[in-house]
Protein backbone atom coordinates (compact mmCIF):
# COMPACT_ATOMS: atom_id res chain seq x y z
CA UNK A 1 0.00 0.00 0.00
CA UNK A 2 2.94 2.07 1.13
CA UNK A 3 4.31 1.60 -2.21
CA UNK A 4 1.21 2.80 -4.51
CA UNK A 5 0.68 6.01 -2.61
CA UNK A 6 4.61 7.09 -3.10
CA UNK A 7 3.96 6.01 -6.79
CA UNK A 8 0.84 8.49 -6.76
CA UNK A 9 2.95 11.29 -4.96
CA UNK A 10 6.02 10.61 -7.01
CA UNK A 11 3.82 11.28 -10.48
CA UNK A 12 1.69 14.61 -8.32
CA UNK A 13 4.96 16.21 -7.77
CA UNK A 14 6.62 15.26 -11.42
CA UNK A 15 2.96 16.52 -13.15
CA UNK A 16 3.09 19.37 -10.85
CA UNK A 17 6.66 20.43 -12.13
CA UNK A 18 5.39 20.35 -15.55
CA UNK A 19 2.19 22.58 -15.49
CA UNK A 20 1.93 24.27 -18.98
CA UNK A 21 4.46 21.98 -20.39
CA UNK A 22 4.08 20.27 -23.66
CA UNK A 23 4.60 16.44 -22.45
CA UNK A 24 4.01 12.57 -23.46
CA UNK A 25 1.97 10.59 -20.73
CA UNK A 26 1.40 6.78 -20.89
CA UNK A 27 -0.71 4.88 -18.74
CA UNK A 28 -0.59 1.58 -17.69
CA UNK A 29 -3.08 0.00 -20.60
CA UNK A 30 -0.16 1.36 -22.54
CA UNK A 31 -2.11 4.45 -24.52
CA UNK A 32 0.12 7.48 -24.95
CA UNK A 33 -1.40 11.02 -24.50
CA UNK A 34 0.79 14.04 -26.06
CA UNK A 35 -0.19 17.47 -24.53
CA UNK A 36 -0.14 20.48 -22.40
CA UNK A 37 -0.60 20.01 -18.39
CA UNK A 38 -3.32 22.75 -17.16
CA UNK A 39 -3.84 21.00 -14.14
CA UNK A 40 -3.07 18.56 -11.58
CA UNK A 41 -4.82 17.41 -8.65
CA UNK A 42 -4.42 15.00 -5.55
CA UNK A 43 -6.39 11.92 -8.28
CA UNK A 44 -5.96 13.40 -11.35
CA UNK A 45 -4.24 15.06 -14.24
CA UNK A 46 -5.39 17.13 -16.84
CA UNK A 47 -3.91 17.59 -19.93
CA UNK A 48 -4.96 20.16 -23.13
CA UNK A 49 -4.87 17.67 -26.26
CA UNK A 50 -3.94 19.19 -29.57
CA UNK A 51 -7.74 18.84 -32.17
CA UNK A 52 -6.48 17.46 -35.61
CA UNK A 53 -8.51 18.26 -39.00
CA UNK A 54 -10.47 15.33 -38.83
CA UNK A 55 -11.06 15.66 -34.91
CA UNK A 56 -12.18 19.35 -35.40
CA UNK A 57 -14.32 18.13 -38.47
CA UNK A 58 -15.72 15.57 -35.98
CA UNK A 59 -16.30 18.09 -33.44
CA UNK A 60 -17.79 20.86 -35.58
CA UNK A 61 -20.22 18.07 -37.54
CA UNK A 62 -21.23 17.46 -33.25
CA UNK A 63 -21.95 20.79 -32.63
CA UNK A 64 -24.35 21.32 -36.08
CA UNK A 65 -26.00 17.98 -34.54
CA UNK A 66 -26.60 19.15 -31.20
CA UNK A 67 -27.83 22.42 -32.55
CA UNK A 68 -30.63 20.95 -34.95
CA UNK A 69 -31.40 18.88 -32.37
CA UNK A 70 -31.53 21.03 -28.86
CA UNK A 71 -31.90 24.51 -30.68
CA UNK A 72 -28.85 26.11 -28.67
CA UNK A 73 -25.72 24.24 -28.71
CA UNK A 74 -24.12 25.79 -25.65
CA UNK A 75 -26.85 25.89 -23.49
CA UNK A 76 -29.61 28.56 -23.68
CA UNK A 77 -28.53 32.04 -24.02
CA UNK A 78 -25.60 30.99 -26.00
CA UNK A 79 -25.23 31.66 -29.98
CA UNK A 80 -22.97 29.69 -32.20
CA UNK A 81 -21.52 32.16 -34.35
CA UNK A 82 -20.00 30.86 -37.99
CA UNK A 83 -17.44 28.96 -39.00
CA UNK A 84 -16.74 26.95 -36.05
CA UNK A 85 -15.66 29.26 -33.61
CA UNK A 86 -17.06 32.79 -31.92
CA UNK A 87 -17.00 36.24 -34.00
CA UNK A 88 -13.14 37.31 -34.38
CA UNK A 89 -12.24 33.42 -33.09
CA UNK A 90 -11.60 30.28 -34.49
CA UNK A 91 -12.52 27.43 -33.74
CA UNK A 92 -11.99 24.64 -30.87
CA UNK A 93 -8.08 23.49 -31.05
CA UNK A 94 -8.15 21.45 -27.62
CA UNK A 95 -9.97 18.95 -25.80
CA UNK A 96 -9.89 18.27 -22.18
CA UNK A 97 -8.21 15.08 -21.18
CA UNK A 98 -8.84 13.61 -17.53
CA UNK A 99 -6.02 10.92 -16.12
CA UNK A 100 -5.86 9.04 -13.14
CA UNK A 101 -2.57 9.92 -11.39
CA UNK A 102 -2.78 6.35 -10.21
CA UNK A 103 -2.82 5.09 -13.70
CA UNK A 104 0.63 6.86 -15.06
CA UNK A 105 3.60 5.19 -15.80
CA UNK A 106 5.70 7.07 -17.52
CA UNK A 107 5.77 11.11 -18.19
CA UNK A 108 8.00 12.78 -20.44
CA UNK A 109 8.76 16.55 -21.22
CA UNK A 110 8.24 16.92 -25.69
CA UNK A 111 10.00 19.44 -27.32
CA UNK A 112 7.81 22.39 -27.91
CA UNK A 113 7.94 23.69 -31.83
Amino acid sequence: MHHKHSHHQDFYSLCKSHMNKYVLAETSDGHQFDGVIVDVDAENVILAIPIGPSEMDFYQDSQAANYRQWGYPFGYGYYQYPYGGFYGFPGRRFNRLVLPLAALTALSVLPWF
